[in-house]
């Protein structure tokens, strides 16, 4: 299994991966890629771990803790009205999480 990075949560298992494609279909930051048997990540720090490659991998080939990072951020700042997703729990941070 393979990490991401330490921006995120991400990790990707190859051998369990199928090649079904469902994780490049549904990221909305072009994570994965194709790659002969199985994908790749080949943008794992744009990853804002909103989930979606985890709940359409049919093998559980991907996990990421979905509702923190950057999809958490967005989410906080709708909530509370923010014109721009900071990271951190609003601690007068005030650099954005979900660049890349």
């Amino acid at each position: 299994m393979t990490s991401a990075t330490a921006i995120n949560t991400l990790k990707y298992t190859p051998e369990t991966c199928i090649n079904c494609g469902m994780c490049i279909a549904v990221c909305p930051h072009g994570v994965f890629a194709p790659n002969g048997r199985a994908v790749k990540p080949v943008r794992s720090d744009a990853c804002m771990e909103c989930g979606a490659c985890q709940r359409n991998c049919p093998t559980d080939a991907i996990s990421v803790d979905s509702g923190v990072g950057c999809a958490g951020a967005m989410i906080r700042a709708a909530l509370t009205g923010q014109k721009e997703p900071t990271c951190g729990s609003g601690g007068g941070e005030s650099s954005s999480c979900c660049e890349g």
